[in-house]
């Protein structure tokens, strides 16, 4: 597949060594000379230096001969015109763009989007994106990641152990034989920063991130065995109005109506417009670094902070002084990622990295077949993908057991007729079956192939 990204910003760069790796044909264009000089010397892409929008660039990216744009720069104007001038002009079939302002995403200018008006097939938010993000954690405490597939009937929770997991140091087997009725997988290690699929064989160890697809009537049960048994929040709070944590406040307002949320935000302005946009919330204005601030907004009495400011350090420290006057979890944005490897290890729960978010976002909407549902863990090491089963496929017709699945890949999950069905080897998957499936990085061109039609079925 040849693609055009535009912007090698954090997404950008990331979008196209992921792409890149996998063997398609990437095009990346920057205004930086130094930025697109050392892209292309740290990856397999062709770098070009110019304005992403501007026709005679895109020409000269190789746009005529291009299956897709993805705009991504800092301006939402230039990652606009960029797919128009390759749908006008180049006849680009596939046009992603990252549109930052909250301005042209109001719903009532949703037929902006439009072949007729501007063809952009997908839009990403990266705040929305967040938001959602950090809500999907708040509803699974002691998660530090989950994501929903097979229509909300299927998660896969990512944990971190610790000693007082009751089931470290146990052969993956043995859980089926001790916990027969419970319905959960587990998909994925993360250990000493690499990404695995386990055998049964394997065993977990304390420091691991554990991740595990379960039926969603089953996570309840399962987070204790994994040394989880956190309440679920009855009070939030969150530093930072700008358009993450007022998206992040009206979603617990909307879908969480019983927790206390108060939200801290430094401009005063800025906090009593957002006061106007919230139902129950209580906005206080003022320094979230300051003490007598945070004792005010009963940090101590808060189940979970979490910081979303502009500031990786002013995030940082109030998630660090919330905790040491009481608070039992934080939450904590970090754009910068030389922080974020480093928090986990002084008291930070859960580190938000948006960009690693807004890029997970992006190839749920590239991924190619019959693919209904995608995300990235841990940086692109691996990706869960749900897709439907052709019968065409491999997958199809007989038991697990037998089915050759590439290396580096496990099922997860499988929906049929509306019920979850968690793999043991003697499952056949039929056609129309929506199968969920963990893939390390290297084993997801494989896992598209399996939900795409073949041609020798012609």
């Amino acid at each position: 597949m040849k693609v055009i990204v535009c912007g090698a910003g954090q997404v950008g760069s990331n979008i196209a060594r992921q792409l890149s790796r996998e063997g398609n044909d990437i095009t990346l264009i920057d205004q930086d000379p130094e930025l697109v000089r050392k892209i292309g010397d740290d990856l397999d892409v062709r770098g070009m230096v110019g304005h992403a929008s501007h026709p005679d660039v895109l020409e000269a990216a190789g746009a005529r001969e291009a299956d897709m744009i993805i705009a991504v720069t800092y301006s939402d104007e230039v990652n606009m015109i960029a797919c128009q001038v390759a749908h006008s002009l180049f006849d680009v079939p596939k046009k992603v763009a990252r549109i930052r302002s909250q301005e042209y995403l109001l719903p009532m200018w949703s037929d902006l989007y439009s072949r007729d008006h501007l063809p952009i097939d997908v839009v990403i938010s990266p705040e929305v994106e967040v938001a959602h993000a950090i809500n999907r954690r708040l509803k699974v405490p002691g998660a530090i990641d989950m994501v929903s597939f097979a229509d909300g009937k299927v998660q896969v929770i990512g944990v971190r152990l610790d000693e007082s997991c009751p089931i470290v140091n146990t052969p993956l087997r043995q859980l089926t034989e001790l916990f027969p009725d419970l319905n959960i997988v587990v998909v994925g290690i993360y250990r000493n920063e690499k990404m695995l699929v386990p055998t049964s064989n394997d065993q977990m160890f304390p420091g691991d991130e554990v991740y595990f697809s379960a039926d969603i009537d089953h996570v309840s049960r399962a987070m204790p065995l994994f040394g989880h048994e956190e309440q679920e929040a009855r009070s939030v709070v969150i530093v930072g109005g700008g358009n993450i944590g007022l998206h992040l406040a009206q979603l617990i307002e909307e879908e969480m109506p019983n927790i206390t949320l108060k939200l801290i935000e430094q401009n005063r302005e800025r906090a009593e417009n957002i006061q106007e946009h919230l139902h129950k919330a209580i906005v206080l204005a003022g320094d979230a670094l300051d003490p007598d601030l945070l004792t005010e907004a009963k940090v101590n009495r808060a189940e979970t902070l979490v910081a979303l400011t502009n500031d990786d350090e002013i995030n940082i420290l109030s998630s660090l002084l919330s905790k040491s006057q009481g608070c039992e979890s934080a939450i904590t944005l970090i754009n910068n990622p030389v922080f974020s490897q480093l928090m986990t290890n002084h008291g930070i729960d859960v580190v938000v990295d948006p960009r690693a978010t807004t890029v997970s976002e992006i190839l749920r909407h590239i991924r190619r077949g019959r693919i209904r549902g995608l995300h990235s863990f841990q940086d692109g090491a691996a990706e869960v993908v749900e897709g439907e089963a052709l019968e065409t496929s491999k997958l199809v017709g007989q038991e697990l057991r037998n089915v050759r699945l590439p290396k580096g890949t496990i099922v997860g999950a499988i929906l049929r007729d509306g019920e979850v069905i968690i793999p043991r080897g003697s499952t056949v998957i039929k056609p129309n079956d929506r199968v969920v499936i963990f893939a390390l990085y290297n084993a997801v061109r494989k896992v598209e192939e399996m939900f795409s039609v073949s041609l020798e079925f012609f």
